[in-house]
């Protein structure tokens, strides 16, 4: 069973997640729910820093045992770090996917489109209309 997801972020319907770190940049990465329906995590391509994106562009790849999957941008920004951990131990993603976890940090390009976001709740929401 998943945890509760953290109130301190907001979520994308394609299970991503974004910290607003309160100073023109984010931290993003996918939610416990998206690694726990990909299983095990053994492999993430990064995005390249300086790379500007769009929201809802394709930001990142996560291959696990099962499938291939994009991870989106759930803002638009730039990149200005990425998790390099994860190129050697992408399982991090399933251990600690809102924390170690984290995919990359972006600059934000248009704070509003956090507006656009889920809360945790409306996200938990989400989360139990796709199990059903």
């Amino acid at each position: 069973m998943s945890k509760s997801n953290p109130t301190d972020r907001l979520y994308s319907k394609d299970h991503e997640w974004v910290k607003d770190n309160g100073d023109g940049t984010a931290v993003v990465g996918i939610t416990d729910y998206a690694q726990e329906m990909l299983t095990d995590i053994v492999f993430v391509e990064l995005p390249p820093v300086g790379k500007k994106l769009t929201q809802g562009e394709p930001m990142a790849v996560v291959e696990s045992v099962k499938s291939v999957s994009d991870v989106y941008a759930p803002v638009s920004g730039e990149i200005i770090a990425v998790n390099k951990t994860l190129e050697e131990t992408p399982e991090l993603i399933n251990q600690n996917a809102f924390g170690e976890g984290w995919i990359a940090k972006l600059k934000l390009e248009n704070a509003a489109e956090l507006k656009l976001l889920l809360n945790a709740a409306d996200y938990d929401a989400l989360i139990k209309e796709e199990k059903h």
